[in-house]
């Protein structure tokens, strides 16, 4: 796959989509208003927040008013005022909770669409310390994954990780366990016809071949999401939740919103 044309292919479908897209203002910054600005390419947005607060900074988007952001946007979304949204900079606690709350969802599977320091670029879960974290929950992941990835026109190839090579073998039962998981969901996924390979712990082989890494556990995922984002000069550019509507989880530390909005504009479901 040549090492662009992820990004490529989801530009293209964000641009002919060009969906409705909220994003959640909590704290502000000129950085994050432009960064919305620019995102205007691939879709129609709309701030959510206080449009005071909003309006003191300046901008010509879209403003819908809100002193509870977090629950505004998730009603536009369920009510389909809106084709998708992004957390942008609101709580994650408490927007998470309201969409959970509103589409009944027990629990969430999130992908993060990330990018190495050298442009590569690739989707990693689980990314929350509370997912993935049994045979399982991956295959779930995976499935769910590879059925989002379809609605940007690309075909999942998962490069599944454990905690050790495979003859590493009989050295500590926690590394055995992550081995045989693998193995298993390895085996599992291929039987639902998803292009799957095992490369045991060696994730400088499974990026250079896979498009969808699926780390051994939550904790290992965030912190392989961490490393390269904030230590390894990478970018994360937003996590959808695997549902059926469209919602885009953001971190609040970078502050640039415009690939999150590109993502969400891409995952709109076309009109049946």
């Amino acid at each position: 796959m040549p090492e662009k044309s992820l990004l490529s292919d989801i530009e293209r479908k964000a641009r002919k989509n060009h969906a409705r897209i909220g994003l959640g203002i909590g704290k502000l910054s000129e950085k994050l208003i432009k960064s919305a600005e620019a995102a205007r390419e691939y879709a129609d947005v709309v701030l959510v927040g206080d449009e005071k607060e909003i309006m003191a900074v300046g901008t010509e988007l879209e403003v819908i008013h809100s002193t509870e952001p977090s629950k505004k946007l998730i009603e536009l979304l369920a009510g389909g005022k809106i084709d998708g949204a992004v957390r942008g900079t609101l709580s994650a606690t408490k927007t998470l909770s309201e969409l959970k709350k509103s589409f009944n969802i027990k629990k969430l599977y999130r992908v993060a669409l990330l990018e190495t320091a050298d442009g590569k670029p690739f989707f990693l879960a689980p990314v929350g310390i509370d997912e993935g974290n049994s045979a399982e929950d991956k295959v779930e992941l995976i499935k769910r994954g590879a059925e989002h990835f379809r609605r940007f026109g690309i075909e999942a190839m998962v490069g599944i990780l454990s905690g050790g090579r495979f003859e590493d073998k009989g050295r500590d039962k926690t590394v055995d366990r992550t081995l045989a998981e693998a193995e298993s969901v390895t085996k599992k996924v291929r039987e639902m016809g998803i292009n799957a390979k095992n490369y045991s712990i060696l994730i400088e082989d499974a990026i250079a071949e896979a498009n969808f890494i699926i780390a051994p556990d939550g904790i290992s995922g965030n912190l392989i999401f961490r490393t390269l984002v904030f230590l390894g000069g990478g970018y994360g550019h937003g996590a959808p939740v695997l549902m059926e509507k469209v919602f885009v989880d953001t971190s609040r530390v970078g502050g640039h919103y415009t690939r999150a909005i590109m993502l969400a504009s891409a995952l709109k479901k076309p009109e049946i």
